[in-house]
């Protein structure tokens, strides 16, 4: 049965008072490495679009990772990664909102995590962890009905949307994580990574907030 309109409405705020509420449980563990999943993947595809190419991809079971490329524009591929995954987090949440393309939208999510799986991931954890989500993806996409679709789409873009904003304070504010994105651009640019940690949480925090708005509406 379909959900009513202000049902709709409540699905974003819900999801993100529940994501925060059992932050460190079990039940959120997986939406968090779905979003370390996107990080590095976006990494990768940067690296590709800039002509350059994905070497491997390994998960961490504790919520980290990396992405090995080679080629490409450096700056663009270090810049990638949290601005990535908040961008994935966007368009599934707006998707989602939109109603009736949820069941693609995750048909597609869960496509992308199987190929990406197969071809590039590298590690035990990395590959068990793609092929059950991406493979849950797609029976979710087949099997779940066209609102319940649209609920998971916004669930999955509202979580991503935070972790990103959580995980580049983490990184960049609260701490100094060698190898992180900032540290790697502040090679590069002679930036301190602190300031692209400030540039990055400031364009996540006004993004998330931009994209819950619509989406409740």
């Amino acid at each position: 049965m379909a959900l009513s309109r202000n049902a709709r409405r409540l699905v974003v705020p819900l999801a993100a008072v529940a994501f925060l509420a059992l932050w460190d449980s079990p039940v959120v563990f997986p939406l968090k490495v779905f979003v370390v999943f996107l990080h590095e993947l976006s990494h990768g595809l940067a690296a590709i679009l800039t002509g350059g190419s994905i070497e491997r991809i390994e998960l961490s079971v504790h919520e980290g990772g990396f992405c090995i490329t080679r080629g490409g524009w450096r700056f663009v591929v270090a810049s990638a990664g949290y601005l990535g995954s908040l961008a994935w987090g966007a368009a599934l949440l707006l998707l989602g909102a939109r109603g009736r393309s949820g069941r693609l939208v995750l048909g597609f999510v869960g496509f992308v995590f199987l190929a990406a799986t197969v071809l590039f991931v590298r590690n035990l954890f990395g590959i068990s962890y793609g092929l059950v989500a991406g493979s849950a993806l797609l029976l979710c996409a087949v099997r779940l009905s066209p609102s319940a679709n649209d609920v998971l789409t916004k669930v999955l873009g509202a979580t991503s949307c935070l972790y990103a904003v959580w995980d580049i304070g983490s990184d960049t504010l609260s701490r100094s994580v060698a190898g992180s994105d900032a540290t790697t651009l502040a090679r590069m640019t002679g930036i301190p990574g602190v300031i692209w940690g400030v540039l990055w949480i400031a364009i996540a925090l006004a993004v998330t907030a931009w994209c819950f708005a619509r989406a409740s509406r």
